[in-house]
């Protein structure tokens, strides 16, 4: 999921898109974190598939790691937006910096 969100821009903060100005990109998430759930969940699909559901305590330990990646991501994205911002050349007429 990390790789769709950040694949919609390579400089642009996140939260400065919006995360949810993509509303197919938020359903295809949505229905794959359903088709997951009812493959891993569902007694009918364990067998065949051989999964298993996770204890919740597993699952509580999980729940940081997506916003650890994020804001990792959205680091990255600072570091090279800051990198590769142009030179600001002086205003010739007043001298400033424009």
């Amino acid at each position: 999921m990390r790789g769709a969100f950040a694949v919609r821009t390579q400089r642009a903060s996140l939260r400065s898109i919006g995360v949810t100005t993509n509303r197919y990109l938020l359903a295809a998430i949505a229905s794959d974190i359903l088709l997951v759930a009812i493959f891993v969940y569902t007694p009918a699909f364990q067998s065949p598939l051989g999964t298993a559901p996770l204890p919740a305590s597993t699952l509580l330990l999980l729940l940081p790691y997506p916003f650890i990646v994020w804001g990792a991501d959205e680091l990255r994205r600072y570091l090279i937006r800051r990198h590769t911002e142009p030179a600001r050349e002086p205003n010739r007429t007043t001298g400033t910096a424009r």
